[in-house]
């Protein structure tokens, strides 16, 4: 994979502009707004997906592989560290001294002379956008926007809009992060992730530091999380709002009562104010609190940003309802790290009642999985009736000995509660064998793993069809 570098100066006209890897969640939404920008926009990808058939729909020419000749006349390259220091498009834009800028750079390039608000953290990013975006549609703000999911509501992950607010989902995977001239800054958490990058925690901690230190006007940060805690000691004289559970936060979080949807109350400035919404889960109603700080940062009443907050349906892969067959309902979610998966079979804990839930997890990068076996096992014993385990999504990591999706299964401490399959029909076929009506499957991870649901409601559909 690519080494991320950031020093490419981005060049203020980018010409024709060509994207390797344009499919991804991130990079189509940015392609999106070059188009609507007027930017000739061409790219590459592995495979066809609706999301490349979105863009081609909009005349972007997609070619399916990567090939040198795929970059054509193109003036400027976007990338993503994810991709392979041999890939033919990166190397003849080498070779031919093309500006290749990252992903990010690009989406820099986008937000400049807006009021960006910039949304960071391990966890939760993603929703939090999509309740921003939503809430300030809701109260009649046109606002730009890329996340790195798709509104369910809206139906895309970015678009552009004719006010001065422009709200990103902000990577911190890579440090890209730290590129933005960022007016609000919305950290969700820091739960130490991407180590391979930043080397430590210490270092992971750090950056956020340096991210929340560059919001000119505000921080919104969590009140709950150790690292976040740590982190808002460090700001100094910054104006601050926390957000959580804590007795302590500016924005607290209280009386939650969570089942098929989620209700609360925010404490702020001496009076409560009460929602529900439309989606499950503590860590919901948490992201909640988050995003209501950052739309009275913007100016907006608080009882009218609560109730537009509450207008919110979901994002794709976020505990999506996918299917259900014979009283067996299969969801899709992105949760790909212990904490996040906690917060996800929490949530749909209070959707399944009776039933149970059978997660089938597709572990995300080699790293994580040897770093983090213990805790994934940990989590899917305590809090999923039976898991379904399947080969590791390696994303920008080539395999690393030893390190397979059976790590985790192994540390499970009742064997009886998990299994492992290299075949994902094999895994389909006996996730199905062994759910019941008002049972949960849920595919969950951050890489591929939503393409196996066909292959689970087939054979759900096939198990019914045999026992007629």
């Amino acid at each position: 994979m690519i080494k991320s570098d950031y020093s490419e100066p981005i060049p203020e006209n980018l010409g024709a502009v060509h994207f390797v890897g344009i499919g991804g969640a991130g990079m189509s939404g940015i392609a999106h707004l070059f188009v609507s920008a007027g930017i000739t926009v061409t790219g590459s990808d592995i495979r066809a997906t609706e999301t490349v058939e979105a863009l081609r729909a909009r005349g972007v020419t997609v070619v399916i592989g990567h090939d040198s000749v795929n970059i054509g006349t193109a003036d400027t390259l976007v990338v993503t560290g994810a991709i392979a220091e041999d890939n033919p498009e990166y190397v003849a834009a080498r070779q031919r001294g093309i500006p290749i800028v990252h992903r990010a750079q690009a989406l820099a390039w986008l937000t400049r002379g807006h009021r960006l608000v910039a949304v960071a953290g391990a966890h939760g990013k993603t929703t939090s956008t999509a309740m921003i975006v939503t809430a300030l549609l809701a109260l009649g703000a046109a606002p730009s926007f890329v996340n790195g999911g798709v509104i369910r509501s809206l139906g895309v992950s970015a678009a552009p809009g004719d006010g001065e607010i422009f709200i990103v989902e902000a990577d911190e995977s890579d440090g890209s992060f730290l590129l933005y001239d960022t007016a609000i800054a919305l950290v969700t958490n820091v739960d130490p992730d991407h180590l391979d990058h930043f080397g430590s925690e210490e270092a992971f901690e750090e950056a956020f530091v340096t991210f929340a230190s560059k919001a000119s006007e505000r921080v919104v940060i969590s009140s709950d999380d150790a690292r976040a805690v740590a982190v808002t000691a460090r700001l100094g004289e910054r104006a601050v709002t926390t957000f959580g559970q804590h007795d302590g936060a500016d924005v607290r979080l209280h009386s939650v009562e969570s089942g098929a949807t989620v209700s609360f109350s925010l404490a702020y400035r001496g009076v409560d104010y009460g929602a529900t919404l439309r989606v499950a889960g503590l860590h919901n109603a948490v992201n909640a609190a988050g995003a209501f700080g950052v739309l009275v940062a913007l100016g907006y009443e608080p009882m009218a940003a609560l109730d537009a907050i509450a207008l919110f349906g979901g994002t794709e892969r976020r505990f999506e309802l996918r299917g259900e067959v014979g009283g067996v309902s299969v969801y899709d979610d992105f949760a790909h790290h212990p904490t996040e998966i906690a917060a996800a079979l929490s949530g749909a804990r209070g959707v399944v009642g009776g039933g149970r839930l059978i997660p089938v997890f597709q572990p995300h990068l080699y790293t994580r999985t040897e770093d983090m076996a213990d805790q994934f096992a940990r989590v899917f014993e305590t809090l999923a009736e039976h898991t379904v385990i399947v080969p590791i999504y390696g994303a920008r990591q080539e395999p690393m000995p030893g390190v397979t999706g059976r790590l985790i299964a192994d540390r499970f401490a009742d064997a009886s509660m998990v299994d492992y399959f290299d075949d994902w029909q094999d895994a389909a076929e006996h996730a199905a064998s062994i759910a019941r009506p008002g049972d949960i499957l849920i595919p969950m991870g951050g890489g591929d793993i939503s393409l196996i649901i066909p292959q689970l409601l087939a054979a759900l559909s096939a198990r019914l069809e045999s026992a007629r």
